[in-house]
């Protein structure tokens, strides 16, 4: 049974959401305050957290943060009134993993929280270890190295990181890439450009002259080295 934590602070809402999430069969926490919401997670593993952006003491990113710096194995997903795309990309960019706004319908939440924990069992079920060149992924316990030193990633930069290395030398257009990385709407062409700006400065020596992602203009980008699994 997947064990859920939520953090939401309206009554009548997070009363909504644990008897939908218990109905679909998850053993469910509820927290209303970042506090409360901390202290449970320092007591239990879970697979997932629903997070409210804006709580009584803090807000959802803080908890993001928190969560992620002690377990980045529990999938994120943001739940809140704000729908600018600034604040979709800081949620995502801490660690999150998908966003929905309120007002939403309940089953479309459901909907989302299936797909995240399906997307949390397929790794599980293939973990292993990639290895290119200098560059290493551990998906056992979700670490990159280069030169053997850990590699700070956001999430996103993980599944960009794994989709090029998953598919190496072969070109991934942008359309792609965007559907393998993200359900996020607001999750553009510039946007994953940003990223991978981000992610060439982390792993590649030289990131103005690139060795493992290579652009193809026109068509998209690809992984230029050979990888071997473990």
């Amino acid at each position: 049974m997947n064990k859920i934590l939520l953090v939401e602070d309206d009554e009548a809402l997070g009363l909504a959401i644990e008897f939908s999430l218990r109905n679909e069969g998850y053993e469910v926490i509820r927290a209303t305050s970042v506090k409360e919401a901390k202290s449970q997670f320092n007591d239990n593993t879970f697979d997932l957290a629903i997070l409210d952006i804006n709580l009584p003491d803090g807000n959802g990113y803080d908890l993001c943060l928190h969560f992620k710096n002690q377990n980045n194995a529990t999938a994120i997903i943001f739940l809140t009134a704000l729908d600018e795309e600034a604040n979709v990309v800081m949620g995502l960019d801490i660690g999150g993993d998908d966003y929905i706004t309120k007002p939403f319908r309940v089953r479309e939440l459901m909907s989302r929280v299936r797909v995240q924990l399906r997307k949390q069992a397929r790794v599980e079920e293939i973990s292993m270890i990639l290895i290119s060149e200098n560059i290493k992924v551990d998906m056992n316990q979700v670490k990159v190295y280069k030169n053997q030193g850990i590699v700070s990633l956001t999430s996103l930069e993980y599944k960009l990181l794994l989709t090029f290395m998953k598919n190496a030398h072969k070109i991934l257009e942008r359309d792609e890439i965007l559907l393998k990385i993200t359900d996020d709407v607001f999750f553009g062409e510039n946007t994953l450009s940003v990223y991978i700006m981000r992610l060439r400065e982390k792993i590649e020596d030289d990131p103005k002259n690139p060795q493992f992602i290579i652009t193809k203009r026109g068509l998209g980008y690809h992984w230029d080295k050979d990888v071997n699994r473990e």
